[in-house]
């Protein structure tokens, strides 16, 4: 069964964090960024970035920018 447009960009950033390609404390592409990177819809950006912050990978500090958490 194919991934869906919002899996697909969480299994990305979730691997880039994991790696260590997105560092503790760096910012995430903006989120007319996402769309253009992933050729995805605002919808697609909004909802991994939501599941993203659920799970504790990554904080949104208001008018700033959504930001990979430092690990405990």
């Amino acid at each position: 069964m194919a991934k869906s447009k919002t899996q697909s960009v969480i299994d990305d950033i979730t691997e880039q964090i994991a790696s260590g390609r997105l560092k503790p404390g760096e910012r995430l592409l903006s989120t007319a960024e996402m769309c253009a990177h992933y050729g995805v819809s605002i919808t697609v950006v909004r909802n991994a970035v939501q599941w993203l912050k659920a799970k504790g990978l990554v904080e949104g500090l208001s008018g700033v920018g959504v930001f990979v958490t430092e690990k405990e």
